[in-house]
């Protein structure tokens, strides 16, 4: 019986033995070397790992880049620096990665929407969409329990009092993680340097008493914006005006007008990087 058992662990063990010499011989006789151009890419980047280039994290994004499957313009949170360095790298072109920042395109505070009711289920936000189409009576305001907030690795985003979510410009690196977890797709990104307007509204319903019923800051469907802009830079798309970037001259005619002040304008209401009078006494002139 002991004498079975020292054959049988002799014969592993010489088994064993034979295989990992086997296998280190065909590992070393058909390894592929690796390109020291994907190590030099992976240095480069910012090492977020938040996915936004659509790689599975900059190990994924690397290797697409140093075997020319993908760009060097794609990732958001390094921006122009690492678009340039890592077309260095590879020894192309460079190009500039277009800066661009997360924006609400809702103002549905608790005191400016109406509540269906008290909801009692999973306190997030795709849960409330699921269950209940929306827990407010505007099908498309923003749920408020903070999905987007949660998803954002750079601390961008923080919920407000005014139960909607608030985003903090010097943050955001234009990822786009928020942008895909929101169900109701009313966070967009947007070219940190653009200037014009904007309508801060998702309500694409083109019945005016049930947006005033719904909501005290929604798109009423008055299209005062579109009849008075001197420049016909905004026209409706699917119950939502939307600005023509390539018209418009910021002159804030349309903010003027809009009677429940749904519409903004990115440099001033929404970046606060210019100040609204010497636009319009420009605009004037």
């Amino acid at each position: 019986m002991v004498g079975t058992i020292l054959i049988t662990f002799g014969f592993s063990a010489v088994l064993a033995l034979v295989l990992g010499v086997a296998l280190g011989f065909f590992r070393e006789k058909f390894k592929v070397e690796r390109d020291p151009k994907i190590d030099e890419v992976r240095e480069a980047l910012p090492g977020a790992n938040c996915g936004a280039c659509g790689y599975p994290g900059c190990d994924g994004y690397s290797e697409a880049v140093a075997t020319g499957r993908a760009p060097t313009t794609k990732c958001s949170v390094g921006g122009s620096a690492t678009a340039e360095a890592l077309a260095k790298i590879m020894g192309v072109e460079g190009g500039a990665a277009e800066d661009k920042v997360a924006v609400l395109l809702c103002q549905g505070a608790i005191d400016k929407t109406v509540s269906k009711g008290e909801y009692n289920g999973i306190q997030t936000c795709r849960a409330a969409k699921l269950s209940t189409g929306s827990i407010k009576t505007c099908s498309w305001s923003c749920q408020g329990f903070g999905d987007c907030v949660n998803v954002c690795k750079f601390d961008a985003l923080a919920m407000g009092e005014d139960g909607l979510p608030h985003v903090n410009y010097d943050n955001c690196t234009g990822c786009g993680l928020c942008v895909e977890e929101c169900p109701q797709k009313i966070l967009t990104l947007v070219p940190r340097d653009r200037v014009g307007s904007i309508v801060l509204c998702s309500n694409r319903s083109t019945v005016k008493a049930s947006v005033i019923k719904t909501c005290k800051v929604g798109c009423i469907k008055c299209e005062l914006c579109v009849k008075s802009c001197p420049e016909g830079a905004i026209t409706m798309v699917n119950g939502i005006p939307v600005t023509d970037y390539a018209k418009c001259t910021s002159c804030g005619i349309c903010v003027e007008k809009c009677p429940t002040k749904c519409y903004k304008m990115l440099e001033i209401d929404v970046f606060g990087t210019k100040k609204l009078v010497p636009l319009m006494e420009q605009a004037q002139a």
